[in-house]
């Protein structure tokens, strides 16, 4: 709701009531204790995810991938620099909400003593844009690790099948070379392409629509100082 709106809202409800300053800040510093809670209240739910996504990552690394390389050739293995990336993104991923559930804590934590509101929003609209931009960095990480797994998965798989069946790689027909090189690529495009999707909406449905929110709470707060 704009400033404009909040002051007709007030009127009608008390026409013969002048709306002052102090009876607006403390409607919008009701706004923004309810946007509080409810960015507190998605931040458990964002640990939760990251734990089951960090749990179904790890146990396909360390226990599903190397079940089934076993399976299609003896001798494959998982890369160790592909085992390196896996760690790291996922390290990076939960790192970077870690370090942003700590500062947004110190945030709040300030206000609930100083109860400064431009302040408060001021630095919780910057700690979301931080760390809106080192989720994509670390989401960005993790989809290059998982279609470098997929390249290398599908590459050691098929060079072991043929070699199970002794079938060179210049016996293969050029026809069915590209036919398979296509649809792995568009397999790998859905598969990686809807988890980078999946994974910023759900950025965007538990903290990116509050960015605008808050910005728009602060922009009142300066029109009515003005």
């Amino acid at each position: 709701m704009k400033l404009t709106d909040l002051k007709k809202t007030w009127d009608k409800l008390a026409s013969n009531r002048e709306l002052d300053e102090n009876q607006l800040k403390t409607m919008l510093g009701k706004r923004t204790k309810n946007l509080i809670e409810r960015i507190e209240r998605n931040i458990k739910i964002g640990f939760i995810i990251l734990f089951v996504l960090l749990f179904v990552i790890v146990l396909d690394d360390f226990l599903i991938s190397p079940m089934m390389m076993e399976e299609v050739g003896r001798n494959l293995a998982i890369p160790n620099w592909l085992l390196f990336l896996g760690v790291f993104s996922n390290a990076l991923i939960f790192t970077t909400f870690i370090y942003f559930a700590i500062k947004y804590y110190r945030v709040k934590r300030s206000y609930d003593v100083s109860c400064d509101l431009k302040d408060t929003l001021r630095k919780i609209i910057d700690t979301l844009n931080i760390y809106r931009c080192l989720f994509y960095l670390a989401l960005i990480s993790m989809t290059i690790t998982m279609a470098l797994g997929f390249i290398t998965g599908l590459y050691q798989g098929s060079f072991a099948k043929l070699e199970n069946q002794g079938i060179s790689f210049s016996e293969i027909k050029m026809d069915q070379l590209v036919l398979t090189i296509a649809i792995s690529l568009l397999f790998l495009i859905i598969i990686v392409g809807g988890i980078f999707i999946f994974l910023r909406w759900g950025f965007r449905k538990l903290y990116g629509n509050y960015i605008q929110k808050l910005k728009l709470t602060l922009n009142e707060l300066n029109e009515i100082d003005e």
